[in-house]
């Protein structure tokens, strides 16, 4: 099935998953060039309310769903599931775009750069936290080469939250956001560094943190992972880099690039530039600080989410569905950042020791790792699978587990 969309017809578009999803069916993507024409979603009455308001088709049904005459979908149901249903649509002719992660394990990765292969259609990663004004500057900057060459990045993806918002994001004891190792969650921390510097992960060692229950938040969310993660990478070009990630106090998402003649970093709307300029004519401030505008569209990508990321998810996704040109966030990048979190969790589950980042890019690579459904997921639970907390199979606390099923019963959920 040939999708061909030429000039400036709409690209017609259904998302799959209408919570996150949302961030996907707003002005920004009409400005992209897109028409919204379907939704899905396994809620019934949260898919009822999201096709009202947009007005279009609304199906429960993912095969359904994808019969719909249109040219490209958006992946955004759970965390862990996105990548059957990404090969699934790529396959129907569609054009995908997916949220994080691209896999949960390693032979999905395998599947899915496979599918995108075969299917000869665009696939992007919706990967935000790379197209923040900051981390677009800093990657504007770098490319021109007057800082030299990067030597060592830290990144940061740190997002507490107090547990009636926790448990409202996480229903159930199931939910993945329950269950999650704490590694898992990299791509926002990743990505930054790889945009900026165009280097890719090659070798992964990972400590965990677990979570502390004199956190007040911690006794009251019936979690069984640990608090956050460090991981620490070799990248291709030989430089280290340190991502941390997830529930640890202090709100942050910074980026540090080191690098040979200076320093490049953004945190919150700035940009932090340091040129030290040792044994070199004096020609730039030795520091600068500025907060940079957007490069293209900034009203729209301002009032979008995740730091004007969302907005050029799609402003992206299409310019890249119009040219026929792979995105930057291509399945091999997206596929790298996700399987990261999977190798760091085996390093932590190893104490430490030192996991090789596979290059899916080659086929004879692909072949070693095609049935590897190594998984943390409760439901996927086979022996030889590990446990979600370097502590073990951890038990839920009854205060925890009663606090939180009130917020649920708030919500209308009578499950466990």
């Amino acid at each position: 099935m040939k999708r061909k969309i030429r000039g400036g017809k709409p690209i017609r578009f259904g998302v799959f998953g209408v919570g996150r999803g949302s961030a996907s069916t707003g002005d920004g993507a009409r400005a992209a060039g897109f028409e919204l024409v379907a939704l899905c979603d396994k809620n019934a009455d949260a898919l009822k309310r999201a096709a009202k308001l947009h007005s279009v088709k609304g199906y429960t049904d993912f095969d359904k769903f994808l019969e719909h005459d249109m040219d490209a979908v958006v992946v955004a149901n759970y965390f862990h599931q996105h990548a059957p249903f990404a090969i699934k649509a790529l396959k129907a002719g569609m054009h995908v775009m997916s949220e994080t992660a691209a896999c949960h394990t390693l032979a999905e990765g395998v599947a899915l750069v496979r599918a995108v292969e075969q299917a000869r259609r665009t696939y992007m990663f919706a990967e935000n936290f790379a197209y923040s004004a900051p981390n677009q500057e800093t990657r504007r900057i770098f490319k021109t080469g007057e800082f030299g060459t990067f030597m060592y990045g830290e990144s940061e993806y740190v997002h507490p939250v107090d547990a009636d918002t926790g448990n409202s994001l996480s229903v159930g004891t199931g939910h993945w956001r329950n269950w999650i190792p704490a590694t898992y969650y990299c791509t926002h921390a990743l990505s930054p560094i790889m945009f900026i510097t165009d280097t890719w992960p090659k070798k992964v060692n990972a400590f965990v943190v677990p979570a502390a229950m004199d956190a007040p938040e911690a006794q009251r969310r019936p979690r069984k992972q640990d608090a956050a993660s460090m991981i620490a990478l070799r990248m291709d070009n030989g430089a280290v880099a340190k991502l941390l990630q997830y529930g640890l106090r202090g709100h942050s998402g910074p980026t540090r690039i080191h690098a040979a003649r200076g320093f490049l970093g953004g945190s919150g709307e700035n940009v932090t530039l340091i040129r030290e300029q040792f044994h070199e004519p004096i020609v730039h401030p030795k520091s600068m600080t500025y907060a940079p505008e957007f490069p293209a569209m900034a009203e729209l990508a301002g009032r979008s989410g995740h730091g004007g990321g969302d907005f050029y998810m799609m402003y992206h996704f299409a310019e890249a569905i119009r040219s026929g040109r792979p995105p930057f966030m291509d399945v091999y990048r997206g596929v790298a950042m996700s399987i990261v979190g999977i190798l760091a969790w085996r390093s932590a589950l190893n104490d430490s020791n030192t996991e090789i980042v596979p290059d899916f890019s080659k086929e004879s690579v692909r072949k070693r790792y095609e049935n590897d459904d190594w998984s943390p997921d409760p439901e996927r639970r086979k022996p030889g699978q590990p446990w979600c907390s370097i502590e073990g199979d951890k038990k839920i606390s009854s205060f925890a587990l009663k606090y939180a099923r009130n917020i649920w019963k708030k919500k209308g959920y009578k499950g466990a």
